[in-house]
């Protein structure tokens, strides 16, 4: 049977010696050959510059550098940047924009021995969940073809959970990277706003975007945003607080926990198998020690309305000189969102600024009760392609509300959320945990979602593709 490449096992093999960042590239090149075609995950791979890079991990390994992800092959979502290639933030509107630098996360894990396969189909512009692509082709779900895989970092799970990458990096705007990475069996981080530079990605909305990493574990994901988390003058968003060793908080119980279980919003409307799925979690939470604490989310409808009164307006900037340029080159759904943004007047724009506020400072009260919060990443496992609603106990919901409700709030208050595998449906399609923190508080959440995982076998499940 097929092992999957982990992070760390890699890196430490490479590190000794016991193989070669060059072996190990061209295994992940081999298996993108064998799933290119049947998932579309790739907008561009780049044999070149990744076997260029594997020959400069041996050397710098012989040289005595000790690298923490050395060897390790990786492949980022088509919005950030790679020197020299299209990023095409999966449209055909930019298919000719050739980078001029490395985003600056690129350059930190590629400095960390990570080795750079390729560019990630993603649904169009980052502005959808379903990962379906008109130009690149759709990226359906490993564990069921007719289903999504979940967007917008569609090309990002997907790369991972067939066992090419050891990990991807996605952005979330509204749940792009949770939401993949919950309904393809994986861990996904979307950390703090401001803790991951953005330098070199190509925005949808300045004030929403978080670009985080996509693996299999808690105790990778660790590693991963060790090393592409701190300040950064190219981008001045970005926080100057201190990075902290996540791995080194993994090891430690979580006996006296405080996890908060919100009595509102979240649990109102699930998919009977994602609230058993979902309850059983937290129930293995408690057993591990933490402690069960009910809490009552304020705010919720306006904080869904003060995310749509800001994304809008913020991305038909941020792509407005192309839609004045050439819009024909836009799919037609996408083209209606982003032009849509400019017809929402400035005062719902500010008045969606003001909830986000009044939202971060009452959360900050719920939030000083409790050391994480755990939600369904998702209302629903994953969707058939081109199905628009899905039947919940509440009634036929949009997927929209379906998939972002659970996730977008966090964007808005720009903390900390992670997903973890907790679960499967009757149809063997996976079911994730989310886990929310305060502002930069990322270590109690790897920390939490590591021993949920030393203690369960969800994510040792394989999609059955070989």
């Amino acid at each position: 049977m097929f092992q999957p490449p982990n992070v760390l096992e890699i890196a430490a093999a490479v590190r000794e010696r016991r193989t070669l960042a060059r072996e190990v590239t061209d295994e992940a090149l081999s298996r993108i050959a064998r799933f290119q075609e049947q998932f579309h995950l790739f907008t561009a791979i780049l044999p070149e510059i990744a076997r260029q890079q594997a020959k400069t991990v041996d050397a710098r390994v012989l040289a005595g550098d000790n690298l923490p992800l050395a060897g390790v092959p990786f492949a980022v979502k088509d919005l950030i940047d790679v020197a020299g290639v299209p990023t095409t933030c999966g449209s055909r509107a930019f298919t000719n924009h050739k980078a001029l630098a490395d985003a600056t996360v690129v350059k930190k894990l590629v400095d960390a021995g990570a080795v750079l396969l390729g560019k990630l189909n993603m649904h169009e512009c980052a502005f959808g969940f379903t990962g379906e692509n008109a130009t690149f082709g759709n990226c359906p779900n490993p564990w069921n073809p007719e289903r999504i895989a979940g967007g917008s970092s569609s090309g990002s799970a997907v790369a991972v959970a067939v066992g090419i990458c050891g990990f991807t990096l996605g952005s979330d705007t509204g749940g792009s990277i949770r939401m993949p990475a919950a309904l393809c069996n994986l861990v996904g981080l979307k950390p703090t706003y401001g803790r991951v530079s953005r330098a070199g990605v190509m925005p949808l909305s300045w004030t929403l975007d978080h670009v985080g990493p996509i693996a299999r574990t808690a105790e990778e994901t660790a590693v991963i945003l060790a090393a592409m988390a701190g300040g950064d003058r190219l981008d001045e968003s970005s926080s100057l607080v201190e990075v902290p060793d996540y791995a080194a908080e993994l090891s430690r119980e979580i006996r006296g926990v405080k996890v908060g279980v919100p009595q509102n919003w979240f649990f109102e409307s699930l998919q009977p198998e994602v609230a058993q799925a979902v309850t059983a979690a937290v129930d293995r939470l408690v057993a591990l020690g933490a402690k069960r604490v009910k809490v009552t989310m304020p705010h919720m409808a306006e904080v869904l309305g003060a995310h749509r009164a800001i994304i809008f307006p913020e991305a038909a900037s941020a792509f407005e000189p192309y839609l004045r340029d050439r819009p024909e080159d836009f799919s037609v759904d996408i083209r209606t969102l982003l032009q849509g943004g400019h017809f929402i007047p400035a005062v719902d724009y500010l008045r969606g600024q003001r909830v986000r506020r009044v939202v971060r400072r009452e959360w900050a009260k719920e939030f000083a009760r409790i050391d994480c919060l755990a939600t369904p990443s998702a209302a629903t496992v994953a969707t058939r392609f081109g199905q628009s609603t899905v039947e919940l106990p509440g009634g036929n919901t949009p997927l929209l509300n379906a998939y972002l409700d659970m996730t977008m709030p966090f964007n808005l208050s720009g903390q900390p959320a992670l997903t973890v595998p907790c679960g499967f449906s009757n149809d063997n399609l996976p079911i994730g945990l989310q886990l929310v923190g305060a502002p930069f508080n990322e270590a109690t959440l790897l920390r939490v979602a590591h021993q949920y995982q030393q203690d369960t076998d969800w994510h040792h499940r394989q999609p059955p593709v070989g």
